[in-house]
């Protein structure tokens, strides 16, 4: 099978079983996206969903967030993995877009990437999620079922597989494949325990081809 039939038989899958997929972090705003999405680092979504209701009522803003000190913030994220680091980065977050960006999230990677706490997964999720923008954010998911399903080979790194998915994948599907990669790697081809039994995509997964 080559590549482009790989990509190709994997993406209609992905579209029948899943059209409309939406990211499982709550929020209502790009700013309580952001905020979000630096929480989750390292932390289940739904924990994260757990913290931010009190948090976004508290600091509705970036305005409201910047005034905070380091223990007020704390308080309330103080139950996500690395309290103190993110504690850091929401508010070096929230004053730098508030000093340089007049309190709106920038939607362009370049901008996105001047934000404490702002890596190229987390500017990327911004542009997939609030823009519909052909962005890849690249997560352990994403780079595991990647790997395994055969639509990357011997990534060394993130970057490398966002290239490649970049580069297959048309360009109107990459802010749903984001999601569909995700989803599958969270509930189906998990990290210790595929559950391949359960898999729509076993007759084009190079994984399991070779495990058979």
């Amino acid at each position: 099978m080559t590549v482009k039939e790989r990509y190709r038989r994997v993406l209609q899958w992905f579209a029948a079983e899943m059209p409309s997929p939406q990211t499982e972090l709550s929020y209502d705003t790009p700013f309580h996206l952001l905020v979000a999405v630096i929480l989750s680092a390292q932390c289940t979504d739904k924990r994260v969903n757990i913290v931010t209701p009190p948090l976004f009522e508290a600091y509705p803003t970036p305005e409201s967030m910047a005034r905070a000190t380091e223990e007020e913030l704390f308080t309330y994220i103080k139950s996500v993995s690395y309290p103190n680091n993110k504690t850091r980065s929401l508010l070096g977050a929230a004053r730098t877009l508030v000093e340089e960006f007049g309190g709106e999230v920038p939607d362009n990677i370049d901008d996105l990437l001047k934000i404490p706490g702002v890596g190229r997964k987390t500017a990327n999720v911004m542009l997939a999620v609030v823009w519909n923008k052909a962005a890849m954010a690249v997560d352990t998911h994403v780079f595991r079922v990647s790997e395994r399903i055969g639509l990357t080979t011997g990534s060394r790194n993130p970057l490398d597989t966002e290239k490649a998915l970049v580069a297959n994948i048309p360009e109107a599907d990459i802010p749903r494949a984001h999601h569909w990669l995700i989803l599958h790697g969270r509930y189906v081809c998990k990290a210790r325990r595929p559950d391949c039994l359960n898999c729509g995509l076993t007759e084009v997964c190079r994984f399991y081809q070779k495990e058979k």
